[in-house]
């Protein structure tokens, strides 16, 4: 089992499109995630590792993919593929209740929720970066939606700006477990430096907590 260790002052959460029309039942996409969602019980470990980073007063911040709204990519002279799909789905279409988080990631005061997305790098035309690097952020823990897409775009992206990356494996989900396996298996492993399990990291923030309270009862 790898160890890990975190400290609160340079490492956050980042949680990855908790929309419903991804995890929750009704939403627009969670029938083409479900089995390998159910499977890993992705959407439980998600909420488990949002409540140790919050326990162990870990930040936490949010990347959200663009809700469609009507209008999107009508003028556009060149619409990627996954934009397409997003366009004729109307995935995460604002003011429904498939653009809204579902109810256990809806963030706290004080977590901050970055500019949305338009294609799967929570990075790319955000201020993501800003926002971490104001925060004093170095470390980036990953979970969320959708494994080969918005989470390995956004770790790739991390690894470039020159984030160290966790991705939690048990708390991402995709439409198959063959593309879970390239996302993590083959293609993440070259920029992540750890790719581990929910019980791991939810020990690693109790370890964490454990010490920081330490040091200041030594004080």
């Amino acid at each position: 089992m790898t160890h890990l260790s975190y400290d609160k002052n340079d490492t956050a959460l980042l949680v990855i499109d908790p929309y419903n029309d991804f995890i929750s039942e009704g939403g627009k996409i969670w029938p083409r995630i479900k089995a390998v969602a159910e499977a890993n019980n992705c959407v439980p470990h998600m909420q488990q590792v949002l409540h140790a980073a919050r326990t162990g007063e870990f930040r936490v911040f949010y990347a959200m993919h663009h809700r469609y709204r009507a209008g999107d990519y009508e003028s556009w002279k060149y619409v990627a593929p996954i934009q397409r799909k997003a366009w004729n789905g109307r995935t995460f279409e604002f003011g429904s209740w498939g653009g809204e988080f579902r109810a256990e990631f809806v963030p706290e005061p004080g977590e901050i929720v970055a500019s949305e997305h338009w294609c799967s790098s929570g990075f790319a035309n955000t201020d993501l970066d800003l926002q971490l690097k104001r925060h004093g952020i170095q470390r980036l823990i990953v979970i969320g939606m959708i494994a080969h897409t918005c989470i390995e775009a956004t770790v790739r992206f991390a690894a470039e700006l020159g984030y160290d990356v966790t991705v939690i494996r048990d708390a991402v989900a995709d439409y198959s477990e063959e593309m879970m396996h390239a996302a993590l298996d083959i293609n993440m492993p070259n920029y992540a430096s750890a790719i581990v399990t929910t019980t791991e990291v939810v020990r690693a923030f109790s370890d964490s907590t454990f010490a920081a309270t330490a040091d200041e009862l030594a004080d």
